[in-house]
């Protein structure tokens, strides 16, 4: 589908952005946000949801992007990748996601929510009532910031189960698209997701000897999610929705060379710049 502003059409120049899943796949939502500041758009209210609340939680730090950009240029996923079947049995995940908080925790300068510039929205899912959970500064103020995303990014079986409160919580992906659309800025300032998905098939995952069981595992994880990107966007999200092909990217690559990173930050500024500013024009004629 071709789409085409129409003369006379004025979108609107702040949004709220939600950054929508991704996995490991975090540069092309660097691009996202590069984008974003090259056209002009700004942003008071900020949403992460899973891989994408990492890169959204440094934007609210603020982080330039030309630092996210060089920052996940350089990282190592792998770093954060566990291999322990008896953290697997006693808390749900192979990693105990602690090298993860630690790492974005010093990041942030150990930010809480109250510290942010901009208003961050991080969301979790809460798996006893299958209901998004949000942190922010009006949930949780003095939350460490590092302590929510890692909450948002527990891919089950990857990362453990958390209990906060009353909640358990797991990647904030494993839920409705629709649940994403809020007015989050109280205002309704236009909420935009950025979504990527993966329509190509994955290269395949090396066999190992050692621990198949944790390999086993790896593979089902990654093809869960892949299929969770895939999901099926209805009609009524379509407006509000900018998809970013990743071309084969599955959002378990912790192994990814600088050209594949480059290459991910490039789509994710591409679909942004090319597709944002008519979908938004789109919008602002809807309501008149």
């Amino acid at each position: 589908m071709t789409l085409q502003a129409t003369v006379g059409d004025v979108a609107p120049t702040r949004i709220v952005p939600v950054l929508a899943g991704g996995g490991t796949r975090l540069p092309a939502h660097v691009g996202v946000l590069a984008a974003l500041h090259d056209l002009g758009y700004q942003y008071r209210h900020l949403v992460g949801v899973s891989g994408g609340s990492v890169v959204a939680s440094l934007a609210a730090a603020g982080v330039g992007i030309e630092r996210l950009g060089q920052l996940f240029r350089d990282i190592d996923f792998g770093r954060f990748r566990g291999h322990s079947l008896v953290n697997l049995l006693m808390r749900g995940g192979l990693s105990d996601g602690r090298v993860f908080e630690r790492w974005l925790h010093e990041e942030l300068g150990g930010a809480r929510f109250a510290d942010l510039p901009v208003d961050l929205h991080v969301v979790a899912t809460d798996v006893r009532s299958a209901q998004p959970v949000v942190f922010d500064r009006h949930t949780s103020p003095d939350l460490p910031v590092a302590r929510a995303v890692l909450y948002s990014i527990s891919i089950p079986l990857l990362f453990p189960f958390h209990h906060h409160d009353r909640h358990v919580l797991v990647d904030g992906s494993i839920l409705a698209e629709d649940g994403l659309f809020r007015d989050w800025a109280g205002d309704h300032t236009p909420v935009v997701c950025f979504r990527l998905r993966d329509n190509r098939i994955a290269n395949e995952h090396p066999a190992r000897r050692v621990l198949p069981l944790a390999d086993y595992l790896f593979m089902l994880i990654r093809t869960f999610m892949t299929t969770l990107s895939r999901e099926y966007l209805s009609e009524a999200l379509w407006l509000n929705t900018v998809l970013i092909e990743t071309e084969g990217m599955s959002p378990l690559e912790f192994h990814m060379t600088p050209e594949q990173k480059n290459r991910l930050y490039q789509t994710g500024y591409a679909a942004t710049r090319d597709y944002l500013p008519v979908k938004l024009a789109r919008m602002a004629q809807a309501v008149r």
